[in-house]
């Protein structure tokens, strides 16, 4: 989802995407009371009401799904309380962990909290290996969320699969091809080949326009197509050696060097004026990143932008979430059973539909409003298709505990190799620093 693919410095998702048949548009988002409270208990008739606490947008409200669990359980109503910042959102929600109390029925978690309280807190949720069957799901996403033991304490709900964004018209005037199967092809030497792509580019590029928005973006696809990014299978942090996070870091320098990027920090004001003045040629696009593009570069490129594979043979994940019951809420069982639901094959495609989240349930990807998908802003690109052959291919990554706060370091110094030229050796000892006080 939903932008906090990263955990800190970033926004959740703004926009809904629509899919099949439909547009995109904007959905600004507010946050809607606290991120979590206790849940009444059942009245005289037996009617109760049950909280999700979330952050962002995970899609239920646009597609009307908690009116429709209504009409299925008359004697249940689901109540929302959405925070606007995820970081805000999982302080308070530690914290309540910690007290038991203050707890919704049912939580949300980003991706890049679920190693920590799976190793730290996983006895404060109730076990949904008991609710769902997680043979369902990818087989990486259900391990995202389950213990040593087997304890599964999230249902996944979206997941990031990556691909390249990329401006037809632009990549027409600068002497590329444009059919989406031929930039697949220049591509698929991998993300070497990406900046082949961007040197060619840049020598018929139009005035003001550049290859990429953000080297950091590029950066986090190099980092997440690994199986081990900043954590051994051991649980050691190997932040420092890692092969996928050298290689990233050593293309984001190539890209600073050959000035093939805007610099621009994804998400943040002047990224968006760049899309409504269409300067950038190409994003690192996880499948969430389409709703951003429609939406901030607005009707006049509509049909301009379209979609390619993401570079080389590995596939890559950026970003996704969970729904957990924690152990001491007041409806443990009913929260299990709207957790089943909600992640369900039907309401997985539903959401995508509504919000472009792509599912993480394999029972989705036959469905037709998943299938056969295509995004008309995205000159009809086939995101169905494309999105469901890289979700099933994607290494189980080894997550950490610090996965998100990690990650946001290293972007943080390659913005200001764009921004400020830093050089590459000082930004990575200052990224190295910062993360080590945080580590430990």
């Amino acid at each position: 989802m939903r932008i906090t693919r990263t955990v800190a410095g970033r926004s959740r998702r703004t926009a809904v995407l629509a899919t099949t048949g439909l547009t995109a548009a904007a959905l600004l988002l507010t946050g809607c009371g606290d991120s979590g409270s206790d849940s009444d208990e059942a009245d005289a008739d037996g009617n109760i009401t049950l909280t999700l606490a979330d952050f962002g947008q995970f899609g239920y409200k646009e597609a009307k799904l908690f009116e429709k669990y209504h009409e299925l359980h008359p004697n249940i109503t689901v109540k929302a309380n959405t925070a606007a910042e995820e970081p805000v959102y999982y302080t308070k929600f530690l914290q309540q962990l910690n007290t038991g109390s203050g707890l919704a029925d049912v939580q949300g978690i980003e991706v890049g909290r679920a190693k920590e309280l799976v190793d730290t807190k996983a006895d404060a949720f109730a076990d949904l290996s008991k609710v769902i069957d997680t043979s369902q799901w990818v087989n990486w996403k259900a391990l995202q969320a389950t213990t040593d033991d087997g304890k599964v304490i999230g249902a996944g709900t979206d997941i990031g699969p990556m691909s390249i964004c990329y401006r037809r018209d632009l990549f027409e005037q600068a002497g590329l091809p444009t059919d989406r199967e031929e930039v697949a092809a220049k591509l698929a030497g991998g993300w070497e080949d990406y900046l082949k792509l961007g040197e060619e580019y840049k020598k018929k590029a139009p005035e003001g326009t550049f290859f990429m928005d953000s080297a950091s973006a590029m950066y986090n696809g190099v980092v997440s197509s690994g199986s081990e990014q900043y954590y051994a299978k051991s649980g050691d942090p190997i932040y420092k050696e890692s092969a996928g996070v050298k290689e990233g870091w050593r293309l984001a320098s190539q890209a600073v060097d050959k000035k093939l990027t805007q610099g621009l920090a994804q998400f943040q004001d002047p990224w968006k004026a760049a899309l409504r003045q269409g300067t950038m040629a190409t994003v690192a696009c996880p499948a969430w990143m389409a709703a951003q593009i429609a939406t901030y570069s607005g009707d006049k490129y509509k049909g301009k932008w379209d979609i390619a594979r993401t570079p080389g043979e590995t596939a890559a994940n950026w970003g996704g979430s969970f729904l957990s019951v924690p152990a001491k809420g007041k409806h443990v069982k009913e929260a299990g059973e709207l957790v089943k639901w909600l992640t369900a094959p039907e309401q997985q495609a539903a959401v995508f539909k509504a919000a472009g989240l792509f599912p993480s349930n394999k029972g989705a990807y036959e469905l037709p409003d998943v299938k056969t998908a295509k995004l008309e802003y995205f000159n009809n690109a086939p995101i169905g298709e494309i999105y469901a052959e890289e979700a099933q291919v994607i290494p189980a990554a080894v997550l950490g505990p610090k996965d998100g706060v990690i990650k946001d370091t290293f972007s943080k110094q390659i913005n200001n190799m764009e921004q400020r030229g830093t050089k590459p050796d000082a930004a990575w000892d200052a990224a190295i620093k910062d993360i080590d006080k945080v580590v430990g």
